[in-house]
């Protein structure tokens, strides 16, 4: 890929796409009987809230984040998108002048109160019945009253699955949009191995391949650090405000290192990978990492279509049993084996607690396998693999190379 195709002056999906995505949503309301729906999200200084109405609209606010409210305005950052069944979505947000060019929608109202702005514009369709709310674990409690003190005959009805339900599956515009993604974060990441490969310090190994994805036109949120095997080595970031440090790794570390985020037009990704430093591993660290991998492949090799989570799960344990003989503290803070990935992490979470006898891989699903794991005296290493479910099995998408000896 060069450079040059990651510029998309009028935004990345065509008007089509989002056509589809509305038809998509219309009818899935029809089905669950809501006649009106509202969507939020918090695009300002953020991304993983941004999710929903950035599917919907590609809408995407200019300001620095969640400012604290004044008289001149109240929850700036936030967006809603007002969805009716066979009408173009209407937008309010933040902005002064919406770019027509990127920004998909019918109406559009700015407004440094998006609350009472919504508020108005439902007021203006009924006063009373039933109204699906999209975002209840978006959209703080302060603001959620003020909606409700403002449409006091209005009845909300929380449906936080209803655009998720139907941004699953993804398109044919949007795998391929994860196949960019993954050439770009595998990129970035390779450049991020070999730095730490050679010795250098985390920031400098972060601003390599920050570097590398900046220039091809992605984003990131996280580039993650760690190694050794003192007291600190077993966190996931050995710097937890950056999540890299300007210590470096000594010849002979166990490494471990992430890059995740919005990678590509807000889709996330999240690839890592294990090393030692200087590529001469050891056979107890040599061991450690093929072991602690095989149950990142064991994902690989058994997500396909039709198959049950739980199989999945059931393949992914057989392999832990026979590898895994000690506590490791990121499986505890993350446990789990992988998720689906979207506009942030998304259905399937690989864990029993998560998932039912009915969730099932179907083609079309992008999602992720990965693992951690701890030895006394050896290490900690971490990896994940990105993937779409195809008609065949799994297709990577992040290519950087697993093992680096």
């Amino acid at each position: 890929m060069t450079i040059e195709q990651m510029n998309y002056p009028d935004g990345y999906f065509p008007v089509e796409e989002y056509h589809a995505r509305w038809s998509k949503v219309a009818a899935r309301m029809r089905q669950s009987g809501y006649e009106i729906a509202l969507v939020w999200g918090k695009t300002a200084g953020h991304y993983e809230r941004a999710l929903e109405t950035l599917w919907l609209t590609n809408f995407w606010s200019e300001h620095s984040g969640q400012e604290p409210d004044s008289p001149i305005w109240n929850a700036r950052g936030f967006c809603c998108v007002l969805l009716e069944p066979g009408r173009e979505p209407e937008l309010h947000g933040d902005i002064a002048q919406l770019r027509r060019n990127l920004v998909r929608c019918g109406e559009y109202f700015y407004s440094d109160d998006p609350v009472a702005s919504v508020a108005q514009a439902l007021l203006r369709r009924r006063r009373q019945g039933q109204v699906a709310f999209v975002g209840s674990d978006c959209l703080p409690v302060k603001y959620a009253k003020q909606l409700e003190r403002s449409t006091p005959g209005i009845e909300y009805v929380y449906d936080d699955d209803l655009i998720r339900g139907c941004r699953r599956i993804k398109s044919r515009r949007e795998l391929d949009l994860f196949r960019e993604a993954g050439q770009m974060v595998s990129s970035a990441l390779y450049r991020v191995c070999d730095s730490l490969y050679a010795g250098k310090s985390g920031a400098e190994a972060a601003a390599e391949g920050a570097h590398e994805l900046t220039r091809r036109g992605g984003g990131w949120l996280r580039i993650p650090v760690n190694f050794g095997t003192d007291a600190d080595s077993h966190y996931f970031e050995r710097d937890p405000m950056y999540g890299y440090p300007m210590s470096a790794p000594r010849r002979g570390d166990m490494v471990r290192t992430w890059i995740y985020g919005p990678v590509h037009q807000g889709y996330w990704i999240d690839p890592g990978r294990s090393l030692v430093c200087g590529g001469k591993p050891t056979p107890e660290q040599r061991s450690l990492l093929v072991d602690s991998y095989a149950m990142t492949e064991a994902v690989l090799t058994h997500a396909r279509p039709g198959t049950r989570v739980l199989d999945v799960l059931a393949e992914i344990e057989k392999v832990k049993r026979r590898v895994v003989d000690q506590q490791d503290l990121a499986s505890a803070q993350w446990p789990y084996y992988g998720h689906g990935n979207g506009l942030m992490w998304e259905h399937p979470i690989l864990n029993r607690d998560c998932v039912s006898e009915q969730d099932i891989y179907e083609e079309g699903m992008v999602g992720s396998g990965e693992s951690f794991m701890t030895r006394a005296n050896v290490g900690s290493v971490g990896w994940e693999q990105n993937f779409i479910v195809t008609a065949s099995g799994t297709e990577l998408i992040t290519t950087t190379p697993v093992f680096w000896f």
